[in-house]
């Protein structure tokens, strides 16, 4: 038995054997429980309980257990039943405009044949949207990172695409091309950054392209990405943020608002529950989503957190506290909403580094 455990153990975690309902039952099994159940056979533990804390109610315990229903959660009566419901399995730990569980970021996931196949694009609507200025020239940055690289940004799932782009499609299952995709996105924001005198590189490894070259499958997005990821901060150690762009799979009327006249594409902030950076990632969310209402009300579909058998649950983000991930837009929006997205969260952005670097300046002496 000990053998077969360190067997399992020691398998990547693509190759072990997993049950949702296992995964979902240990991942809502109070830690005070568990602590307790230690105390049973070794008194010692019992001391790290803080006496105040109420005991845990073992009979919702059970019955949660027996019939995989959180009395404080509606969605679990009908989660294990329809097909497809794990996709909703997130929650929203702050609501943007409209949002609630209806309509929470999702991507859909097909067959990495169907991403891969050649799709003609219409570069005129990119070349359009990148000749398109909304915004007023912007005056020279005050203060820069005198050269230095500090954000990196990358797209996990290379090839998402927008319809609009896409000539003749229209099914937003196939919404996906090799390279007029979520990186364009990722270049407009490097260079709105950059304008910002904040340094920043973009990566557009073709992530989909390498899955099917080695083998693996969609699922594994992520594990391809982090090598990326991994070698970046190793060859820049002046990397301090991680940012990672995708596309939703929702519809134009959720993914799109208008603000001052202009039509934008809707942003929303994703953290992973499921990683030790947890804490940090989601107070970094939790600033940004709150700046951009301020500055752009409505632009910011709000703050979900994801975790459980139906997703990664890490993201990546476990590689640092100042990692996010990032829907911008949907299958429906244009380049040009895009690319004022873009601008607006590199704004949004911007004021919270230069602050956030403002305030972890050390004092300098005091004059004797």
């Amino acid at each position: 038995m000990v053998m077969l455990i360190g067997a399992l153990t020691s398998l990547r975690p693509e190759y072990r054997p997993s049950s949702s309902s296992i995964n979902d039952m240990a991942a809502h099994f109070p830690q005070e429980a568990f602590v307790r159940l230690f105390a049973l056979e070794n008194g010692y533990f019992a001391q790290l309980l803080p006496k105040e804390r109420q005991r845990t109610n073992y009979s919702s315990l059970l019955f949660r257990l027996a019939t995989s229903i959180n009395p404080d959660d509606p969605r679990s009566l009908l989660g294990s039943e329809l097909p497809g419901f794990a996709l909703y399995d997130s929650k929203i730990l702050i609501a943007g405009e409209g949002t609630d569980y209806t309509n929470i970021p999702y991507e859909s996931a097909p067959p990495l044949e169907v991403m891969l196949a050649e799709r003609q694009a219409s570069v005129e609507e990119l070349e359009q949207a990148e000749q398109t200025e909304d915004e007023k020239p912007l005056p020279p940055p005050r203060q820069t990172t005198e050269g230095r690289k500090v954000v990196y940004i990358y797209h996990t799932h290379t090839r998402e695409s927008y319809l609009p782009a896409l000539k003749g499609v229209t099914d937003p299952n196939l919404a996906f091309h090799r390279s007029v995709n979520v990186t364009k996105v990722g270049e407009k924001l490097m260079e709105e950054l950059e304008k910002r005198g904040i340094g920043a590189q973009v990566n557009k490894t073709d992530i989909e392209a390498e899955l099917l070259k080695k083998g693996m499958n969609y699922s594994q997005a992520y594990d391809m990405s982090r090598q990326t990821v991994v070698a970046a901060m190793k060859q820049n150690r002046d990397l301090q943020y991680l940012i990672d762009i995708h596309r939703d799979a929702h519809r134009r009327n959720y993914t799109t608002t208008t603000i001052n006249g202009a039509t934008y594409a809707r942003v929303a902030f994703i953290v992973g529950g499921e990683n030790a950076e947890y804490e940090k990632n989601l107070q970094l969310a939790t600033e940004l989503h709150h700046l951009m209402q301020k500055k752009y009300p409505g632009l910011s579909r709000g703050v979900i957190k994801k975790q459980g058998a139906g997703t990664d649950g890490k993201f990546n983000q476990d590689l640092s506290g100042n990692a996010i991930l990032i829907e911008i837009g949907g299958v429906d929006n244009t380049f040009a909403e895009l690319f004022r997205s873009a601008a607006a969260f590199a704004d949004v952005f911007s004021e919270y580094y230069w602050q956030a670097e403002k305030v972890q300046a050390p004092t300098p002496p005091e004059k004797k």
